[in-house]
């Protein structure tokens, strides 16, 4: 098996954390260029099998290199896990993973329009074929609801003056490439942190809203705990602190189970368990991963394993 050109962040440590059962059924959510797909596959028996799922359809015409019958690569957004299991005739499996955010791979290919480091068309969707690009959508929001999804995505405290920026300078012509917004955000940002690029918020929030990330992750988790076996493992890579905090809570309200009012008198066997049992500390990727790829420095990995009823009820 050819190693693959893009290495995912924290990929051995992710794969590592799923506890491979060679002969198991696993889901990778996010394929990407399929990094973590080819390290599952290196871990199962000609038994095992591995359901992959990507929105993006460079990722899923790249995925058709990997010719593996253990492999079932399905375009579809990860949201769609469940029926995704169903069409394949998969009830429950033994481990999934997901790498959340925009990949390297769309990151660095100009025509994604991801990215301000090239002047290119706005596009920015994870799925080319459905929903309005950036440009589209910049040019039909209103001034507030530009502010909110700054201010709410990008956690930009200039949002209001950007917003304000945008809707002025469309109206001088429309704002159709990346290298245009973000002039338009910089003329806007009066003061920036040391290193980072003052369109860097503002692009990434406007990235999240468009692709619906929070939502997509939102909705994907209660679906994997669903479709894990007893002893399943679910591991999740973010790379954003709006990620990773929708993350832990659901982890964490997984493992502690139903939390009924204070002392209120109800009986332990009325409860509803947790289903899901904490693996570890949060994993982040080390210098040496760090100096390799400075895009891993935000990377954070949560493990969880499921648990039946009985062994919560134990727990």
């Amino acid at each position: 098996m050819t190693a693959p050109a893009h290495v995912p962040v924290l990929a051995q440590e992710a794969v590592a954390a799923l506890a491979i059962r060679p002969g198991g059924v696993y889901v990778d959510a996010t394929f990407g260029r399929g990094g973590h797909s080819r390290l599952i596959l290196d871990r199962l028996d000609a038994g095992g099998r591995l359901i992959a799922l990507d929105r993006d359809p460079d990722a899923v015409r790249a995925g058709a290199a990997l010719a593996d019958r253990r492999l079932t690569l399905v375009k579809r957004a990860f949201s769609h896990l469940g029926a995704v299991l169903d069409e394949q005739g998969v009830a429950q499996v033994d481990g999934v993973l997901l790498d959340v955010g925009v990949s390297s791979p769309q990151l660095d290919d100009p025509a994604r329009g991801f990215s301000f480091r090239f002047d290119a068309p706005l596009d920015m969707r994870m799925d080319t074929e459905s929903g309005l690009s950036a440009a589209d959508w910049l040019a039909a929001a209103s001034e507030e609801e530009i502010s909110e999804v700054i201010r709410d995505y990008g956690e930009e405290r200039f949002a209001r003056s950007i917003a304000r920026a945008i809707v002025a300078a469309r109206q001088k012509e429309p704002i159709r490439s990346t290298g245009r917004l973000a002039d338009v955000v910089a003329s806007a940002v009066k003061k920036r942190e040391p290193g980072q690029h003052p369109a860097t918020r503002s692009f990434q929030a406007i990235r999240i809203h468009l692709n619906r990330e929070l939502e997509e992750l939102t909705a994907v988790l209660p679906q994997c705990v669903d479709r894990l076996l007893p002893g399943g493992r679910l591991a999740v890579i973010s790379f954003h602190s709006l990620e990773d905090r929708i993350v832990k809570r659901f982890l964490r309200d997984e493992s502690r189970g139903e939390q009924p009012p204070a002392r209120l008198p109800i009986p332990a066997a009325q409860i509803k368990p947790g289903r899901l049992r904490l693996v570890g500390r949060a994993q982040h990727a080390g210098a040496a991963e760090i100096a390799a790829n400075p895009r891993a420095r935000s990377a954070v990995l949560r493990v969880a394993e499921r648990v039946d009823d009985a062994g919560a009820r134990a727990a």
